[in-house]
């Protein structure tokens, strides 16, 4: 038993309790946070009942799965916030390169240019262009 709780054990510590319950034992094998920062879900205890006998026998292939997901999981969890931070750095970073853009270049091309004019040889008509009014009634596709 001790022997597969070893990996955790080495990351944090692990409370285990026992209770004799209507004849049975239960076994909660209960990890603690390595850090505060740490997500909860590497806290989820490991509960286990049965006679002392089927205790004996199983518990031991139990608590190897168990510490195998639990090590799984924190991976997990620390692969998606390695890439959570390096797309937060990335996004800040572009956010102050647009911000570093010197505003007297802006302000310049703004005065240099002369106003855009709409141009009427435009064909395709915009949905969002003010509509002349050209005293004609609309012309109908099926007429």
């Amino acid at each position: 038993m001790f022997i597969e709780l070893m990996p955790m054990l080495k990351e944090r510590t692990v409370f285990i309790t026992v209770a004799l319950i209507e004849g049975k034992l239960k076994v909660n094998v209960i990890p603690t946070k390595a850090k505060d920062s740490e997500d909860q879900a590497l806290t989820t205890p490991l509960t286990y009942t049965g006679s002392p006998e089927e205790l004996d026998a199983e518990l031991g292939k139990h608590l190897a799965s168990y510490v195998d997901s639990h090590q799984q999981l924190g991976s997990t969890l620390a692969e998606a916030k390695a890439e959570m931070d390096a797309a937060a750095k990335a996004a800040r970073q572009r956010a102050k390169a647009t911000q570093q853009t010197p505003k007297s270049d802006q302000t310049t091309s703004k005065q240099d240019t002369p106003a855009a004019t709409p141009t009427t040889t435009e064909t395709t008509p915009s949905l969002f262009a003010p509509q002349q009014q050209t005293g004609e009634p609309p012309a109908h596709a099926g007429s």
